[in-house]
């Protein structure tokens, strides 16, 4: 017995017999509050004074001076209490005994692992060790982040760090305060201070904060949960550096994360990958620790140690072994956990081993309806549904409250008893967090709410906390809640025919049709342009497909969509994609973003073939655009091989950003001549000269239809310009050239102008905006202007043309023979003298409707000659690029009126969206790839 025990009990040895039996009667009524902690009244009765603090320790060990001390006040022995409160002050244990004795319990009662800690270290030893050195530097603060899918063990691992610490093995020479912080507990507190936190932690230790912050590099945070936390942290304004001020939730977090508030502490955060995207970004420099799951082999001892029996464990691994699928499956710790529970209690009840199905939903459905067979299996099944459902109305109600904490009232206003309690803790579908309870895994609240919409009858009434099915649906596809996910995917899940055929023995009709009808409702909205709801994530609904897998329904579900854009981030996102892609019959347009380390990590050229042999062969798909993809050359040769396949449609490609070289256009090149590709778009990719060379040698063949090429941001000089002359002259469909933003120079266009001129040239766009173009090409393009009737549009934006080249293009523009509709010339800069010529251009050409004069300063002189022939009878100007906020109020004024009385449209960069569109430009989460 501890020096600690000995004085608690000379304490109790002060008391005289009668005090002492009182005493007991308080300590019994104590005891009764902590539902959970079961001590019959006849042990406290006969316990001797050495006993009951043994009792004490045992059960009330977080809470044992405070214990005494109250109890001690309540049988009026105050000097007993006095001595308590001293004795409290000597003998209370440091920081780290405590969180030492603290995280044993919850190593031994709050995870799934079924190992000791021995043997769990050596299934994580890869990231253990990586664990150790991320954290080597004993002077600059590092923050690190432990990645890892849903049951991969993220928390499990973390908790295991915070046991080693306390216990002597990890980090003593790095860390001399470690604060465990679980986020899932916080949702209903709005207001904290970070250092109220801390004490919290410290109350029952000798320690000061003043101590603990006097050497914030010997500090790390470890914060767990963070992806349940309903605050958003992706706050950049309005982050406090004061870790003693009490302040909203979110701006605590967000600045500890951000490194405003203690920024000489580390960290060390969990994160699943649906929060990695909003998350990651705020971190600085962070290091990444990635929680892999089970080999086969540990997979196998895993087994061994669930069943405490290696013959049967051993007989269990080879019943999985039989499945590869049902294998995979385990390789997730927690699958593992669920798949040896449900045969586990099929083996109680002396049934064979049936694991029916992969898919999430299934597995769940098994493990739950197992788990509630080996307690109320011959009760009827009108009885089961309304047990059941006061656990899924629990798990709902909490969900739609962003909680995932709740106490034993919360317990019994959704109708559990404490019978059905104890039961529910039994089959660890609940389990405790001290006081309160919790989910035995976030995963399981989640698939009990989407349980409670097949449960629900019509003649319920509505829960005033709950939502309906349609509303679920937008928080998880429209809104894109994170916390949602799975809840969405589960009711895709449940909705099938093998999860009915589960349930139904045991729990009565479940109205998965009407839950059909219900899904297709809401993405028939989600797919319409028109509608102001959209898809904010394609990959959740790829994600809720996989589990459903009834073909006939994934497709209904994908036909409701012509266009779809998908991101996809890793390799095992891209099979889902594809699983969900496969499915669709009607899509038209697909925008897919791919980051490098796919094919760069995993993919070999073959595997890269299949994944565009999947995708550009869709039956009705006739735009892709893999903006920001890096594409190797390899894999440029697979997407061509399949690009020229008859079964292939597609005629828009978009392939911007793509870190296509010179070799790899001339691979891209020779489809051109299959007539099918009339839009290609190869902006802000290294082509050269010699890329261009090799498009020009296609563009001239009889075969080649394209109508549209972007090829701006392509690294071109002058000489590109000699070889689009011949081109231009010989195909007979090119109607737009984007050039913009090369180094073509006044020698390449007027090149480029002479071919304008030929009447073979059917080219009606031509788009030269920052070409480093002077007055001095402009003689060229004025009488382009004033021959061709067919070119239609001329974008001359950011561009030194000066007044000299703006004065012979306003005279162009005036000669009865130009034809021209659109002009840009915006970021040139000229003075207010070109304002007359300007204006008398817009009063001249009739077929000019679009102007853009947009970035350019004009004075209240120039800008009222301009009004002026913009209210002109003659001037038929629909657009005008100008961005009024950066005028004079007085000048603003001027344009107000014309605007309200021309029906004119004044526009701050009026067709930066179509320049977008027609490029394939898009704004990706991870553009630098």
């Amino acid at each position: 017995m501890d020096e600690s025990a000995v004085k608690m009990i000379q304490c109790l040895q002060k008391l005289s017999a009668a005090e002492f039996l009182m005493f007991k009667e308080l300590f019994r009524r104590e005891m009764e509050e902590y539902e959970h902690m079961q001590v019959s009244w006849d042990i406290i009765k006969m316990a001797s004074e050495r006993d009951l603090i043994l009792l004490l320790n045992r059960n009330y060990l977080r809470h044992l001076w405070g214990v005494l001390s109250a109890l001690f006040v309540q049988v009026n022995r105050t000097d007993l209490w006095t001595m308590a409160q001293t004795l409290k002050i000597d003998d209370q244990n440091s920081y780290k005994e405590i969180m030492k004795i603290i995280f044993q319990h919850i190593w031994s009662k709050e995870t799934f692992v079924q190992m000791d800690e021995e043997n769990y270290q050596i299934t994580v030893e890869e990231e253990y060790n990586a664990l150790q050195e991320v954290f080597d530097c004993p002077l600059e603060p590092v923050t690190t982040v432990v990645l890892g899918s849903k049951g991969k063990g993220k928390t499990t691992f973390l908790r295991k760090a915070m046991l080693d610490w306390a216990s002597g093995n990890l980090w003593q020479n790095r860390f001399q305060y470690v604060f465990f912080i679980s986020l899932i507990s916080l949702n209903n507190v709005t207001e904290l201070s970070l250092a109220e936190l801390m004490l919290a932690k410290l109350s029952q230790s000798s320690e000061t904060l003043e101590k603990v912050i006097s050497d914030p590099k010997r500090v790390l945070f470890i914060l767990e949960g963070l992806e349940y936390l309903k605050f958003d942290l992706e706050l950049r304004t309005n982050l406090c550096n004061d870790w003693g001020k009490t302040l909203p939730t979110q701006v605590v977090f967000s600045s500890l994360l951000q490194k405003v508030m203690l920024p000489g502490s580390s960290l060390l955060i969990e994160l699943g990958n649906p929060s990695v995207p909003k998350i990651y970004p705020l971190l600085q420099y962070p290091k990444k620790i990635t929680i892999q799951g089970f080999t086969d082999e540990i997979t196998r001892f895993y087994c061994m140690c669930f069943f405490s029996d290696y013959q049967k464990g051993l007989q269990v691994f080879d019943y999985l072994k039989k499945s590869e699928q049902l294998l995979t499956l385990c390789r997730n710790p927690y699958m593992c956990w669920v798949s040896c529970s449900t045969l586990m209690w099929q083996w109680d009840r002396e049934e064979e081993m049936n694991l029916v199905g992969v898919t999430d939903s299934i597995i769940y459905t098994s493990f739950m309806v197992s788990a509630f067979r080996s307690v109320y299996d011959n009760c009827p099944p009108n009885q089961n549904r309304a047990r059941l459902k006061t656990l899924c109305t629990l798990a709902a109600e909490a969900m739609w409250k962003q909680v995932f904490v709740f106490t034993s009232e919360d317990l019994r206003r959704n109708g559990i008893s404490e019978s059905e309690k104890a039961v529910w803790l039994g089959m660890n579908f609940l389990c405790t967090q001290g006081e309160d309870f919790m989910f035995y895994h976030p995963t399981l609240q989640s698939y009990f709410t989407a349980l409670f919409y097949f449960l629900r009858q019509d003649e319920d009434t509505p829960h005033p906390v709950i939502g309906s099915l349609p509303q679920l649906l937008r928080e998880v596809y429209d809104h894109g809640q994170t916390i949602w996910l799975l809840t969405g995917i589960f009711v895709f899940g449940i909705a099938t025919e093998k999860v009915t055929n589960i349930l139904k023995p045991h729990f009565d009709f479940i109205p998965s049709k009407d839950i059909k009808q219900e899904i297709l409702k809401c993405f028939r909205s989600l797919s319409q342009a028109e509608c102001s709801e959209k898809l904010m994530n394609t990959q959740r609904l790829f994600e809720s497909l996989l589990d459903n897998q009834e073909e006939s329904f994934e497709t209904e579900v994908m036909d409701l969509f012509e266009e779809m854009t998908v991101d996809i981030s890793n390799v095992d996102a891209l099979l889902v994609a594809t699983h969900g892609l496969l499915k669709s019959q009607k899509l038209k347009k697909l925008h897919l973003h791919i980051q490098h380390k796919v094919f760069s990590e995993i993919y070999n050229p073959e595997d890269d073939g299949a994944l565009f042999h999947t995708i550009l062969l869709l039956p009705h798909l006739k735009s892709v655009n893999l903006y920001g993809t890096n594409l190797s050359n390899d894999a440029v040769e697979n997407m061509c091989s399949v690009l020229k396949c008859p079964a292939c449609r597609v005629e828009e490609l978009l392939l911007g950003k793509c870190d296509i070289s010179s070799e790899a256009c001339g691979m891209i090149a020779t489809c051109l001549i299959y007539r099918k590709v009339k839009h290609l778009s190869l902006v802000e990719n290294p082509l050269k000269n010699k890329g261009v060379r090799l498009l020009c040698e296609i563009l001239k063949h009889p075969s080649c239809v394209m109508e549209t090429l972007m090829l701006s941001c392509c690294c071109l000089n002058f000489n590109a310009c000699c070889h689009l002359y011949e081109a231009l002259l010989c195909n007979k469909y090119l109607s737009l050239l984007d050039l913009s933003s090369n180094v073509l120079e006044d020698f390449g266009v007027n090149i480029l102008c002479e071919a304008l001129k030929d009447p073979k040239c059917t080219l009606q766009e031509l788009w030269l905006s920052g070409c480093f173009l002077t007055s001095n090409c402009c003689g060229g393009i004025s009488a382009v202007l004033t021959s061709k009737k067919n070119l239609k549009t001329l974008k001359l934006g950011k561009n030194n043309i000066e007044d000299a080249g703006i004065k012979q293009l306003c005279e162009a523009l005036r000669n009865p023979n130009c034809k021209l509709q659109c002009l840009g010339l915006d970021m040139n800069d000229f003075k207010t003298d070109c304002c007359a010529d300007l204006a008398s251009a817009l009063t001249t050409c009739r077929t000019l409707t679009s102007l853009n004069l947009d970035w350019i300063t004009f004075d209240h002189d120039g800008l009222q000659l301009l009004c002026e022939a913009l209210s002109h009878k003659s001037c038929n100007l629909k657009v005008l690029g100008l961005d009024k906020s950066a005028l004079t109020e007085e000048s603003q004024m001027l344009l107000q009126a014309v605007e309200m009385k021309e029906k004119l449209d004044i526009l701050h960069c009026p067709w930066v969206k179509e320049e977008r569109e027609r490029r394939g430009v898009r704004l990706v989460w991870n553009s630098t790839n």
